[in-house]
């Protein structure tokens, strides 16, 4: 029995349905239809409150995991290792790098395997308020085809709430990503501290890395990262704009 068919049969001998279990754990009933299919795995943060919620033990839901023919190579222990040692907020990084980049695979697999269809890429539809991207790339998002609208690259799509990118990107506009390097003045989608941001990037003669709010009344909401302040930010994507926004005071 594999860990999403424990997962479900948990719940059921508990009564609860997904939209419950969903609800408890602050996600998606579609969340969790996909975690008992084995369509995508529990995130690292979020496996405390299942395991609470379900009232077991990790063995319960793992124990065919760690079974007799399976064995990680060297390479797989020593990121193993190097992942247990970082901080909940670098975890949450990787993990989050991690499902977005094994989306993207399914998406381009599936692509391959039927190239009869339109393409299509996800967007991602869960917005936090001021600017903020998708808060759980991977679990929220709908696949939407590749029409002309679409820029020529764009890997995925975020929706943007709030109005700390106007007038460039308004309050429920869609950001099209693609994962090329960003430069002084382009705007990207960050995940800093686990938390996930629209923001244009600038970074100094020092090292020093400004995110910005391109809507000046919203400069309360910009981050600054110094070059050793032990904050982890990762950059998921550059936003294709027609126009790159003037970079604030430079």
């Amino acid at each position: 029995m594999s860990f999403g068919q424990r997962l479900r049969q948990r719940r059921m001998d508990l009564g609860l349905s997904r939209a419950e279990l969903a609800e408890r754990l602050g996600v998606s009933a579609s969340a969790i239809g996909n975690y008992e299919t084995d369509q995508n795995t529990v995130r690292s943060d979020l496996l405390p409150r299942l395991l609470h919620v379900l009232q077991v033990d990790p063995n319960y839901l793992y124990q065919d995991y760690f079974a007799a023919d399976f064995a990680l190579t060297g390479h797989e222990r020593g990121f193993l290792e190097r992942y247990r040692q970082l901080t909940v907020s670098g975890r949450q990084a990787v993990d989050t790098v991690l499902e977005a980049l094994c989306g993207y695979q399914e998406d381009m697999e599936s692509l391959i395997t039927m190239p009869e269809t339109t393409p299509e890429i996800p967007l991602y539809r869960s917005p936090a308020a001021a600017g903020y991207a998708a808060p759980v790339f991977g679990e929220d998002y709908d696949m939407i085809p590749v029409t002309e609208e679409v820029p020529r690259g764009a890997l995925f799509a975020v929706r943007l709430q709030g109005d700390s990118m106007e007038p460039y990107l308004s309050d429920g506009a869609v950001a099209y990503v693609n994962r090329e390097a960003l430069g002084n003045g382009d705007v990207g989608i960050f995940c800093v501290d686990g938390d996930m941001l629209c923001k244009q990037y600038y970074r100094d003669g020092l090292g020093m890395v400004y995110l910005y709010s391109v809507n000046r009344r919203r400069a309360a909401a910009d981050v600054v990262l110094p070059r050793t302040g032990g904050r982890t930010v990762v950059c998921l994507g550059k936003v294709m704009l027609r126009h790159q926004p003037p970079i604030p005071g430079r």
